[in-house]
C-alpha cells in the first residue's frame, strides 16, 4: 500500500475513476485540488522530468482545446508561466508517493511504481463527457416543426418524438 498524494481537479469524472482504481487496489488517497496550490517552477518541474513540455498539458483544458495554447510552440520559462497563472493547463492527476513524483494517469506505468488491482481497458486518463442530445426538428400535423432531442449509441433519430 502506498500514500498517495493526488493533485485533481476537484468534481472531475477522470480523476474520481483515477482515485477509485488507486483505493480499489489497496492505496490511501489524499486529494488535493491543484487550483488551489500556489505553483513554484521548481514544484511543477518536480513532476515534469524527463517529459517534453508538450506532455506537461492538460489537453482537455480549454485554452488548448481553443488553439489559444499550442503545447509544441512553447518553451519552459513560457510553459510554466502559463501553468502557474492557469493551474487547469496543468496535465493531471500530478502525483506523489514518497519523494517520487508523476503527472497523468498512464495505468500500466502506475501498476509497475505502486501496483493496481486491475489495469483499465478504457483510456483512464481520457475526460468522458457525455454526450450531448442531438436535436431533430420535426413536421407536426399542421406544419410546424417541432424540436425533439435524440442520442444513445445508435444516434438514429427515426424514432424522435417530441416533449
Amino acid at each position: 500500500m502506498a500514500q498517495v498524494i493526488f493533485f485533481e481537479k476537484a468534481g472531475c469524472s477522470g480523476n474520481a475513476r483515477q482515485k477509485k482504481l488507486l483505493l480499489e487496489s489497496g492505496h490511501e488517497v489524499q486529494a488535493r485540488d491543484l487550483r488551489h496550490k500556489v505553483w513554484s517552477n521548481f514544484a511543477l518541474l518536480e513532476f515534469f522530468t524527463g517529459l517534453p513540455v508538450a506532455q506537461w498539458f492538460n489537453r482537455s483544458a480549454p485554452a488548448v482545446k481553443s488553439g489559444e495554447v499550442v503545447p509544441e510552440e512553447l518553451d519552459e520559462p513560457t510553459a510554466l508561466a502559463l501553468m502557474r497563472d492557469n493551474p487547469l493547463l496543468i496535465r493531471r492527476p500530478l502525483l506523489q508517493v514518497g519523494d517520487e513524483r508523476r503527472v497523468g494517469f498512464d495505468a500500466a506505468a502506475i501498476d509497475a511504481w505502486i501496483g493496481l488491482a486491475r489495469i483499465p481497458e478504457d483510456n483512464i486518463e481520457a475526460c468522458r463527457h457525455p454526450e450531448p442530445p442531438r436535436i431533430a426538428y420535426v413536421h407536426s400535423a399542421s406544419g410546424g416543426a417541432i424540436a425533439c432531442r435524440y442520442g444513445g449509441a445508435d444516434n438514429d433519430a427515426s424514432d424522435c418524438r417530441s416533449r
